[in-house]
């Protein structure tokens, strides 16, 4: 369901635990967010979107646009 938090993970050849530990969270956690195992809370995803400078549509597939909105 999350593919993109994996793609983006793998792509900048970071671990789980890297995120995990950046969410304050278990690497276990973070598994279940990627794999959709497991629902990721908006702060969470509000964190990732910073992380990886994106846009949480982005993040959630809801876009191809990896741009993140102006603020």
């Amino acid at each position: 369901m999350y593919h993109r938090l994996r793609d983006m993970r793998e792509d900048k050849d970071l671990p789980q635990r890297k995120l995990a530990d950046l969410l304050n969270i278990s690497q276990t956690t973070y598994s279940r967010y990627e794999s959709g195992a497991l629902d990721i809370p908006s702060a969470a995803l509000i964190a990732l979107a910073r992380f990886y400078d994106t846009s949480i549509d982005y993040l959630l597939g809801l876009t191809d646009d990896p741009i993140p909105y102006k603020k």
